[in-house]
């Protein structure tokens, strides 16, 4: 290797280093306000006394915010959401993979669509709706409408780890007496649980970082911490490093999913890119 390809290899190093510090440091200033105490927030310094008073505030009374109830109102609707998607989506996935007729593709691609609309397109029909049901401001509105977002994910990445199964074996356990329904639970099942493990995590994430829903559909019982952290900001005097304590608790659960199954969830999006 000559001097100049070696200059050049340590150039683009040092671009990325630099580019992946430039990409952290809005995390680093987070962590830096939800540090500082209160008289010392709106200092732009690095010089301060560092407390963990915000973090106490935010997970005990929180100024009369109840962030620990939108914590949790976060891990019910997002758990459920995930569960009802897989009830759904599973055999679904199943059945798209096997069976293909006349406008199939069509119906696939229209289950795509909801995932990728923008989500104020249908957002004040459901507001009216949901009002007029009684399901505003409730877990099973909120569970309802975040699939959405987790449903046409766990059937598009799914179909292709089914579609990736040779359907002889199911014909084999078809052969030896099972019922169609008991191949599919007890044969192609197992077989997914890969797949099965990435695309619920990754629903979750998807449902706990969801923003608009919970914002127009909820008002107190059902609210996430994605609504719920930026309650820090209301009132004459903002507190910031409130919420940036809140965010940063916020993004815990997701961010510790993610890197346990950072295997799984990357295998998962890339037969969910390049089958069909």
């Amino acid at each position: 290797m000559t001097y100049r390809n070696r200059l050049l290899g340590w150039l683009a190093d040092a671009a990325l280093v630099l580019y992946f510090l430039f990409s952290l440091f809005p995390v680093a200033w987070m962590v830096v306000l939800s540090l500082k105490p209160a008289d010392q927030l709106f200092s732009t310094y690095f010089s301060f006394t560092p407390t963990l008073g915000s973090y106490r505030t935010v997970l005990g009374d929180g100024e009369g915010i109840p962030f620990v109830r939108f914590f949790v109102n976060s891990l019910v609707v997002s758990v459920g959401a995930v569960v009802l998607s897989l009830v759904v989506g599973l055999p679904a996935a199943y059945a798209s993979a096997r069976w293909r007729f006349r406008g199939s593709e069509n119906l696939m691609f229209t289950l795509l669509s909801f995932r990728f609309a923008p989500e104020l397109t249908v957002i004040i029909p459901l507001f009216v709706l949901y009002q007029k049901l009684g399901l505003f401001d409730t877990y099973v509105g909120m569970v309802w409408v975040l699939q959405l977002v987790t449903l046409p994910l766990v059937v598009w990445i799914m179909r292709s780890y089914f579609a990736d199964l040779t359907p002889e074996l199911e014909q084999a356990a078809l052969l030896d007496g099972y019922s169609r329904t008991q191949a599919f639970f007890k044969v192609a099942l197992p077989l997914v649980k890969p797949g099965i493990a990435a695309v619920s995590l990754l629903a979750f994430i998807f449902a706990w970082n969801n923003f608009v829903f919970p914002l127009i559909l909820t008002s107190h019982s059902a609210q996430t911490v994605t609504v719920g952290a930026l309650s820090f900001l209301g009132g004459d005097r903002p507190r910031y490093n409130l919420t940036a304590a809140a965010a940063l608790v916020s993004v815990v659960p997701p961010l510790l999913l993610a890197l346990t199954i950072q295997r799984y969830l990357v295998r998962g999006l890339s037969f969910g890119a390049v089958k069909s």
